[in-house]
């Protein structure tokens, strides 16, 4: 009864449009008054879902994101993506698809692509005669290639409450994520060749190469991030410190940039984005606990094992739970609370942990560009000045491409765990 009145009040909560760190809040609140538990649990659930060293890498991530934008990389990454393949069919929405898959590896965040991407990529496209659905479309299915390419703060979630290598996390998620990235491209080019899209004039091999070396230093970052991390030269922690600093050298004193007046506007705009995520992480972890509380992990897992305990029809349901949960919940949420409850039903038909955490994600990451709770679907149709429902429309192909790259990476476990196998 209890469980029953937490979870009704979490979907009211959130159907009203309440956010949803603080519907997870409100509706835990709900429960304990009800359920006559003392309230300084609150305090101490938080606490705990937070005090992590391992989480402390979020802000530097969050930090050195900032920087490089800042710093001019988005333009960069843009520019040798459309000289690179500005020229094919479509090459305008090509180049958005590569320029989220290059930007994936210094953001981490799927939101933070659709805006700076999007802000420079959909009024181009529209401009070049793109239908502005389709735009705000391939902006929104490309920029979901962040959370799995590294740095991933989802995969930093995952790790740091499975106590798993985040570098190999790291190494798993980037196989998938050049994947999707590809099948992103594939339907693109396609859609373009049969709309007919325009595209650029082919650039010379010199200005290619030089646009290379200009966008150089923003992506050598996910090299030494990783290399770093896997190098065991550094933690994840200390690999976003290392970061912070790669950042302000080559905004400041490369790409020349990046102003010191602009700092005080960008650590203020990490810390509101660390505080949202750490909120969330916290009252999370409390409406986690509530859910063991009421013994809903085991109860989850009896009813999918019930149905049945062949390995394929379970990792299809934990599919399609996930991708239904992905449409309502934001994902570091649904991870936090979920991630707990499924991982001992992967356990129990012997599916790795890491190629169950990125299979994780990438269900999750699948529900931002879906209604009703799309952040990069509402984003990029603001961007591009579009009703949601025509962008809707114009996204099924994508979502369909991403589905599939997903049964691959749930089915075929080597996908993910090939690259952490060089390394251990």
């Amino acid at each position: 009864m209890m469980a029953l009145i937490l979870f009704l009040s979490f979907l009211i909560l959130l159907f009203l449009g309440v956010p949803i760190a603080f519907s997870l809040g409100i509706s835990s609140l709900v429960y304990l008054v009800m359920a006559d538990i003392p309230l300084n649990i609150i305090s101490q659930k938080m606490f705990s879902g937070i005090n992590s060293f391992v989480l402390l890498c979020i802000p530097g991530f969050i930090l050195a994101g900032n920087l490089m934008n800042y710093g001019g990389i988005t333009d960069r990454i843009i520019q040798f993506a459309n000289n690179f393949i500005g020229h094919i069919r479509g090459g305008l929405g090509l180049a958005t698809v590569g320029s989220s898959m290059g930007f994936a590896g210094i953001s981490g965040t799927a939101l933070a692509e659709t805006a700076s991407i999007g802000s420079v990529m959909i009024p181009a496209m529209k401009k070049a005669g793109y239908d502005a659905g389709f735009s705000a479309a391939v902006t929104s299915s490309s920029s979901t290639v962040g959370p799995i390419i590294p740095p991933s703060l989802p995969l930093i979630i995952i790790g740091t409450m499975a106590s798993l290598s985040i570098g190999d996390l790291f190494l798993a998620g980037a196989i998938p994520g050049v994947i999707l990235g590809i099948g992103l491209l594939i339907v693109t080019y396609f859609i373009s060749v049969k709309r007919n899209y325009p595209k650029g004039p082919r650039q010379p091999v010199k200005v290619v190469v030089k646009s290379f070396f200009s966008a150089f230093w923003a992506l050598f970052m996910t090299f030494v991030i990783l290399y770093g991390i896997l190098g065991g030269i550094f933690t994840p922690t200390e690999a976003s410190i290392v970061a912070v600093l790669y950042a302000f050298v080559v905004g400041l004193f490369i790409y020349k940039e990046l102003k010191i007046k602009d700092i005080p506007k960008i650590l203020l705009d990490s810390m509101v984005g660390t505080a949202s995520i750490m909120i969330l992480v916290g009252l999370a972890n409390l409406f986690g606990w509530i859910l063991v509380s009421e013994h809903i992990p085991p109860m989850v897992a009896d009813l999918i094992l019930s149905i049945s305990t062949n390995p394929i029809i379970v990792i299809l349901l934990i599919n399609l739970l996930l991708l239904f949960v992905g449409m309502f919940m934001e994902t570091i949420a649904a991870i936090v609370i979920l991630f707990p409850v499924l991982l001992p039903i992967a356990d129990h038909i012997g599916m790795d942990p890491i190629h169950f955490g990125v299979m994780m994600v990438l269900n999750l990451i699948i529900g931002l560009s879906t209604p009703p709770v799309g952040v990069c679907l509402y984003v990029a149709s603001s961007i591009g000045k579009v009703p949601v429902g025509r962008t809707v429309k114009e996204l099924m192909p994508f979502i369909a491409v991403s589905l599939f790259v997903l049964l691959l990476v749930s089915y075929i476990p080597q996908l993910t765990l090939y690259l952490p196998s060089l390394f251990n």
